[in-house]
């Protein structure tokens, strides 16, 4: 037993930006473009000042498992400028967070506000203090008085889980195998986790809330809360990206929102960069493994994959999907006839994890791209041949796949083609063996993609007005995608208007209607078709003699997943003495069917490209065998930084797709997707002279090091 006496870690540098006031019944609704941004003056959450406001500081567990011996917060509560100081037990009878069950589940996670009895992860708020000020707040954290017995940590249990089986795989005449560790990413939005919320009149509560959800943000509330959703307003001001980190509510965000009603004060809660890495969700984390056969020409046969994914001690709304995306997108744009598929989602006493930009995706294609270039090796077939025989034929589309999606529309091969030529493949192949002839460690990876997009629904109400401009009112939300961009694109050309004349309000329950949010690259497939249609509506309207101004507002739900896809080629070159990798070129084809905003498709997929090579080449979140976090900090966790990214050449496909009226597909995380393995098989390449058929990510120098250590000659016999 361990007498603790610990507080949250304190913030060295605060960087702040022109401060808002707001008022009973004034709101900011309209967001700030680019502009705005560039020069300072987005409001964020922590901009928003509002009179009287109280400040939340959570006292964190420092043990993964444990019971509470003791907790007193009687020294904390004396403290000047301290109002409250709340623990487990006050908050005990409040509801769950709804999960999104897209697998059975089977065992459901607790969601404690604040621990009660037990802790189940470092990081795990433990008691609340409300003060006046932050430093006050802090100051009483510090002197709440903490007992913890620490316990073993508990095998893994397994939650949830599903199987997918189809077709009879004949007996493979060549078989390979693979296995893929996705290391646990941080999402790191520069903005972290913050949330203000107002009691109002009458019971109600307004919140301002960095969310990619805000509907969703307000329906959890009022599940949780046990209250009326007409009664709670959402605010989604600027948000400083989220990547998923925030597309469900935290137990920290639900805390201070019954605080500010338990005390009819405002209170707010803004998460420290230490905070975000011990109680952000995380990404990632998950293991794959996988067998696939195919006959003596290089024909895929069968496929046999396992998907084994950790999560931590709480459950996300999303935090199923990236199990499901895993498995179920397998097995990637190749036809395969005979399946066996399973998935299983399994506890841990971690952080939580939840989806993080890919959410599964990548997890899929790196483990059927490493199948493929192993199926490439064992049959003396080039990387580009041994997909071009195995990709799902355009006229075949709409295609079932063995796990039951609906392909919707593409052309694989000629992707893969047009890849080929941008790259001068065959030229760069030469290049490369003459340069292994002089002893370089170089080589290339090549890997394809599917990008399903989210589906189900998203609204829209556009108002024509009598001066002739255009009012957008969305259901979707943005952070930071340039929507105003794109949708006041949609509505230009579908109005015959100046777009210099269309403005778009979003992310505030109250003035918008109902919708999903911006996660699952779905905010231009569905969210932009719902503007369409109702510029579309207005339009009948008015050709029927109606005059402005006119409002139509619509809820469009797509017809299934839009499926964007794509392939990239690296170069990578391996320093032999140090290990250090260096991408010396590096290529794409994406096809995100209509392009809207071509702008916006070029800085996704670079912004996601970047994304991507972290998780190949740096980024690891670390435990120590009793669950101590090692990585809690950027001091700590490798990033990417401008000069570690490296040109991308982009080339782009577009073939619509027929699921929705723009024609679009996703393309938010094709970067994420496609990034990973390509830079993983081109690593494997440029050690393959060295007798090396497999490498894990990050592929740190250190560990490329050691690698080219391991495999010299004669180290075997040592």
């Amino acid at each position: 037993m361990r007498h603790l006496r610990i507080g949250p870690t304190r913030r060295i540098l605060t960087l702040r930006t022109r401060k808002a006031t707001y008022r009973s019944g004034m709101t900011q609704t309209m967001h700030q473009g680019s502009a705005a941004l560039l020069r300072g003056a987005g409001r964020f959450c922590d901009d928003i000042a509002l009179p009287d406001c109280l400040i939340v500081t959570f006292l964190r567990s420092d043990a993964a498992s444990g019971q509470i011996g003791a907790l007193d917060v009687s020294d904390a509560s004396d403290l000047p400028g301290v109002v409250a100081v709340h623990t487990g037990a006050d908050v005990a009878h409040l509801g769950c967070l709804e999960v999104n069950t897209v697998i059975p589940y089977d065992a459901p996670l607790a969601f404690d506000l604040l621990a009660t009895g037990a802790v189940h992860a470092v990081g795990q708020p433990v008691a609340a203090v409300l003060a006046n000020t932050r430093a006050a707040g802090m100051d009483a954290a510090e002197a709440i008085w903490l007992d913890i017995e620490e316990t073993d940590l508990p095998d893994p249990a397994r939650i949830a889980g599903q199987q997918w089986q189809a077709g009879d795989a004949p007996q493979a005449q060549i078989s390979v195998s693979a296995t893929v560790n996705h290391p646990r990413l941080v999402p790191l939005s520069m903005e972290p986790r913050g949330i203000l919320a107002r009691p109002e009149p009458g019971g109600g509560v307004t919140v301002w809330h960095s969310t990619q959800t805000p509907h969703r943000s307000r329906t959890q509330l009022a599940h949780i809360l046990g209250m009326d959703a007409g009664l709670i307003r959402v605010i989604a001001p600027d948000v400083g990206g989220a990547f998923g980190l925030k597309a469900s509510l935290y137990p920290e965000e639900v805390f201070t929102v019954w605080a500010a009603l338990h005390h009819q004060r405002p209170v707010r809660w803004n998460a420290t960069r230490s905070e975000e890495f011990l109680s952000g969700t995380h990404g990632r984390g998950l293991t794959s493994n996988g067998t696939l056969g195919l006959d003596d020409t290089g024909r895929f046969t069968s496929l046999q994959a396992e998907v084994h994914a950790p999560v931590g001690h709480w459950l996300p709304n999303s935090g199923l999907i990236p199990a499901w995306n895993a498995a179920r997108v397998l097995p990637g744009p190749y036809a395969v006839p005979a399946v066996d598929i399973q998935t299983g989602v399994y506890r841990e006493n971690r952080c939580a994890t939840g989806i993080y930009r890919g959410a599964g995706r990548p997890e899929a294609a790196a483990l059927m791209e490493r199948l493929v270039d192993k199926a490439g090796r064992a049959t003396g077939l080039d990387p580009f041949e041994i997909r071009a025989r195995n990709l799902v034929n355009s006229d075949a589309m709409p295609y079932a796949t063995a796990t039951g999606q609906v392909l919707d529309s593409g052309d694989y091969r000629a992707a893969l083609d047009m890849l080929r030529g941008a790259s001068d493949y065959d030229a760069r192949r030469a290049e490369v063996e003459a340069r292994r002839a002089t002893g370089a460690l170089v080589g290339l990876g090549l890997a394809f993609y599917l990008e399903p997009s989210g589906e189900g629904w998203e609204s829209a109400r556009v108002t024509w007005n009598a001066d002739g401009t255009v009012q957008i009112d969305s259901g979707s939300s943005a952070q930071g995608q340039a929507r105003a961009r794109s949708y006041g694109a949609i509505a230009a050309e579908a109005l015959g208007v100046s777009p210099d004349t269309v403005s778009l309000r979003y992310g505030d329950t109250q003035t918008c209607p109902e919708g999903i949010g911006a996660l699952a690259s779905r905010s231009t497939a569905i969210g932009g078709s719902a503007v369409l249609e109702a510029c579309r509506a207005l339009l009948a309207r008015r050709g029927a003699g109606a005059t402005l101004p006119m409002t139509e507002e619509v809820r469009f739900s797509t017809q299934g997943q839009a499926w964007g896809y794509g392939c990239y080629l690296v170069q990578m070159a391996v320093d032999f003495d140090t290990g250090t990798p260096k991408i010396e070129a590096a290529f794409c084809v994406d096809d995100t069917g209509t392009v809207i905003d071509a702008q916006g498709v070029t800085d996704q997929i670079l912004g996601g490209f970047a994304q991507g090579l972290g998780e190949a080449m740096m980024e690891a979140v670390r435990y120590d065998d009793d669950g101590q976090l090692l990585t809690a900090s950027l001091m700590d966790y490798a990033v990417p930084r401008a000069r570690d990214v490296p040109p991308l050449q982009l080339s782009k496909m577009q073939t619509p797709s027929p699921v929705n009226p723009l024609g679009a597909k996703g393309v938010g995380e094709a970067g994420t997707i496609g990034a990973p393995p390509a830079i993983l098989n081109a690593a494997i390449d440029a050690l393959s002279p060295l007798g090396v058929t497999d490498l894990q990510m990050p592929l740190s120098p250190y560990r490329l090091w050691q690698t080219i250590q391991d495999f010299q000659p004669g180290k075997a016999d040592q």
